[in-house]
């Protein structure tokens, strides 16, 4: 029986990332990121079923914008 594996995607090219996820691409806390996703949900956080997934690309235009977090 063969394993089919899906193609690995590099953080850097994915466009949601899990709270794990950014947490080592940004170098923030996963309690930090998880706090600031569950104030900016529809901002640059989505939820999906029961976690939320951070759109990179707006929340390093959050980051950009922003001097404390």
């Amino acid at each position: 029986m063969e394993e089919t594996k899906e193609p690995v995607v590099p953080v850097g090219d994915k466009y949601m990332l899990t709270i794990k996820e950014a947490s080592n691409y940004f170098s923030i806390g996963e309690k930090k990121l998880r706090r600031l996703a569950e104030e900016h949900t529809g901002d640059f956080a989505v939820i999906n079923g029961n976690r939320y997934l951070i759109i990179r690309t707006k929340f390093e235009q959050f980051l950009l914008e922003t001097s404390t977090i």
